[in-house]
């Protein structure tokens, strides 16, 4: 595996950490907020431009963000792309 295929990998697993951690609450201090917060720094300068293309969608009270879906497509194509 050349190492941009493993550095979109690693985007992946840290992007999949952050959708996963959406689910479930964040203690406001401490280590796991300090993890999380790294996760979100970069994560976010991807995720906030797709968001900006495609806002989440409201479903009554709630809203479903797609933009890690795009982003997980879009890797998805440039490691095959790599590979």
């Amino acid at each position: 595996m050349g190492i941009l295929q493993t550095l979109l990998t690693i985007y992946w697993v840290i992007l999949l950490i952050r959708v996963f951690s959406s689910w479930f609450p964040i203690p406001p201090s401490g280590p796991i907020r300090q993890f999380m917060n790294l996760i979100y720094d970069v994560t976010e300068p991807v995720l906030r431009p797709v968001r900006r293309l495609l806002p989440p969608i409201r479903m009554g009270g709630m809203a479903m963000d797609l933009s890690p879906i795009i982003v997980f497509i879009v890797l998805g194509i440039l490691r095959a792309y790599v590979h």
